[in-house]
């Protein structure tokens, strides 16, 4: 959307670089302080509204020392720990590359954002002290991963392989499950955890490409491949732009913060937007002779 545009081109500067490294150390101290005493997060660092309201403010920010492995003192716990965070870093990682610094960071702080307002809401509605941690917004990291490496493999248990968009669907059924039979309280809190990864995408979409004239732009390109071109030479206009996707047919004249790259497994120069760089069908000869 041109308000996220507009947003990120002013204040960019200020995002945070290679921020999921600064939220894994969090993490690992948030670890060691569970297997000294479980009990030191829950007594001085955990999100408590209750408490937060009598002055104890460090608990809005140390309650992200919350590990996403946790449990008593014994050595398949420190090993699930040091593995999930090892996991969760490259998830980070490669989200930030894909979107960038700042579209990353905002991602993640408006995940802690939703769960500070979900405590708050717990607290003022339904008069419930709702301890927060950082499970919801690990979670929000994944299913983000899944949706743009579905086929990436996890071993699930160090031992079966299975696909992100299957775990991600999984996930996704139990906290559906937990929606429909719980309670207000529980509807609320799993609404509100996990609202940052439904208004991030819908802030970050590019709602031109569904317009009538891209929707024309995607017909003429795909009649051009069905009479054998032999690449998007037909349908660029060296003279005017020097570059355009070849599934959207969007240029650098539609923004100025698009960007565009040659995928490496297509057959011919076939150059892609960020939007469609990761998302589109690979062309290959066969494909190019039909």
């Amino acid at each position: 959307m041109e308000f996220f545009r507009r947003f990120e081109r002013k204040y960019q500067k200020y995002a945070i670089p290679n921020l999921m490294y600064y939220i894994i150390m969090m993490y690992a101290a948030g670890l060691v302080l569970w297997l000294m005493n479980p009990m030191i997060y829950y007594e001085y660092l955990s999100l408590d509204v209750g408490l937060v309201l009598r002055g104890q403010v460090w608990r809005l920010v140390t309650f992200l020392c919350y590990p996403p492995a946790f449990g008593s003192m014994q050595f398949t716990t420190v090993l699930l720990g040091v593995l999930a965070l090892f996991v969760y870093y490259n998830l980070g990682q490669t989200l930030e590359h894909v979107w960038g610094s700042f579209r990353f960071n905002v991602f993640f702080f408006m995940g802690v954002l939703a769960q500070i307002l979900a405590a708050f809401v717990g607290y003022f509605v339904f008069h419930q002290r709702w301890i927060m941690t950082t499970g919801y917004i690990n979670t929000s990291i994944f299913l983000a991963f899944a949706m743009y490496y579905p086929d990436a493999q996890f071993l699930l248990f160090m031992v079966l392989p299975i696909k992100a968009k299957w775990l991600a669907i999984a996930e996704c059924a139990v906290y559906l499950y937990d929606f429909l039979r719980g309670d207000a309280a529980v509807r609320a809190a799993l609404a509100i955890s996990l609202l940052n990864i439904i208004v991030f995408f819908v802030m970050t979409r590019n709602y031109k490409r569904y317009s009538p004239k891209e929707f024309a732009r995607k017909q003429t390109f795909k009649r051009e491949m069905k009479k054998g071109a032999s690449g998007p030479a037909k349908i660029l206009s060296p003279g005017k732009t020097r570059h355009r996707c070849a599934v959207c047919g969007r240029t650098e004249l539609d923004g100025d913060n698009l960007e565009f790259r040659y995928c490496s497994k297509c057959e011919g120069s076939y150059e892609y937007c960020q939007d469609h760089l990761y998302t589109h069908k690979h062309v290959t000869k066969d494909m190019q002779e039909g």
